[in-house]
């Protein structure tokens, strides 16, 4: 028997090879002959490069650059020798998870330090991105980025503009004559695993400037500001992306990667699997065992266990999802080809009694549904 252990990362737990391995081994005491296949997986969102660099092999390096608060920080980022192709993750350079709560403030943070992952990867010869979205800390749509890579931003007097999607309302001048001139031979493409538009109430700002310490006055002052640089785009370009689906991902990041880096948006499940050659994988599998922190109606949005779900569909093959917790509308997902889902907890228990025992709770779940696996019930 083949099995196919693809899980993402179970949030502020484990990673997504640590949770592949807690499944792996809960499947082996139960299975001890199955040929076991582990290859994590992401949907763009934080964790995500540590599961393409450990399904393809892709060489890790590290970079000096500016955190989302302009600090000095190393970032991690992969690089592919084999096609030229570069892996950034935003979440490395402007992350959420690097600030402390009381440092999360929408109005200032920046993807400066994302431009210089991307220009550490052109300066070795990239000829493709992989950039990853999810998990920032910044509303500045992508413009920190922008300026790290030679644009400027300059305000009425000519002055450029401090960091932040907040100073955005005092943009006058869109300067992009300086920008990377590598940039036009870079093939760009862009994991998003949300389908927000740059502004509005379905907007980056409205949607997720709150959890980056972004106020009620704070919101609606970053989607005008959003929307005046997206004004300043469009008269450069002659069109408007800012209804686009998908640009509203990372602060409006996935705008500036479309409008500016011609790049291809695509969920980020979809372009990971192609990535790992996810699909080989699954023709020789007789069960896919996934999983994520939570599995609920918005899962259907495009996160991992649904993504694998959909393309397990197509070769009839059984996708078994281990969630931390099953929430509103996880029901849901069985007609995207979810076979069955379980939830982690053996007991009531709180969040923080859970996260401890994460990997325990995967192999014991893993152990219980490779032992259902072997049962022959009576015709």
């Amino acid at each position: 028997m083949n099995l196919l252990i693809a899980p993402d990362s179970y949030k502020d737990a484990l990673s997504a090879g640590q949770a592949a391995q807690a499944i792996a081994d809960g499947l082996r005491r139960a299975l001890p002959q199955a040929d076991l296949v582990i290859c994590p997986m992401g949907d763009g969102g934080e964790g995500s490069l540590d599961a393409l660099l450990e399904a393809t092999g892709a060489e890790r390096r590290r970079h000096e650059v500016q955190d989302a608060l302009g600090r000095p920080t190393l970032a991690n980022w992969g690089w592919n020798t084999a096609d030229r192709t570069a892996y950034v993750e935003l979440a490395e350079a402007s992350g959420l998870q690097a600030l402390a709560p009381q440092e999360r403030t929408a109005l200032h943070t920046s993807t400066h330090g994302v431009g210089e992952l991307i220009r550490a990867a052109l300066d070795v010869g990239a000829q493709r991105l992989l950039l990853l979205l999810g998990g920032s800390a910044t509303n500045d749509a992508g413009t920190g980025m922008l300026v790290a890579l030679g644009a400027q931003l300059l305000d009425e007097e000519g002055i450029p503009l401090p960091p932040g999607g907040g100073e955005l309302e005092r943009l006058h001048t869109l300067d992009l004559s300086g920008l990377d001139p590598r940039l036009l031979e870079l093939r760009v493409q862009v994991a998003v695993d949300v389908d927000n538009p740059l502004t509005g109430s379905r907007g980056a700002s409205a949607v997720f400037g709150p959890q980056k310490g972004a106020s009620d006055s704070d919101v609606a002052r970053l989607d005008a500001a959003l929307a005046t640089f997206a004004d300043h785009v469009n008269q450069a370009l002659g069109q408007d992306y800012r209804r686009t689906p998908g640009t509203g991902a990372a602060g409006g990041m996935g705008f500036t990667a479309l409008a500016l880096l011609q790049a291809e948006l695509r969920p980020g499940i979809q372009l990971i699997m192609e990535h790992v050659g996810f699909e080989k994988l699954l023709k020789t599998s007789d069960l896919v065992i996934t999983g994520e922190g939570r599995l609920d109606a918005q899962s259907l949005a495009g996160k991992t266990p649904v993504g694998i779900a959909r393309a397990a569909k197509c070769f009839g093959t059984p996708v078994v999802v281990l969630a931390g917790s099953l929430d509103q509308g996880w029901q849901a997902v069985y007609p995207e080809g979810v076979t069955a889902a379980f939830a982690l907890a053996d007991r009531l228990m709180k969040l923080e009694q859970a996260l401890p025992r994460c990997a325990e709770l995967l192999a014991d779940r893993a152990e219980s549904i490779g032992r259902l696996v072997q049962v022959k019930l009576p015709k």
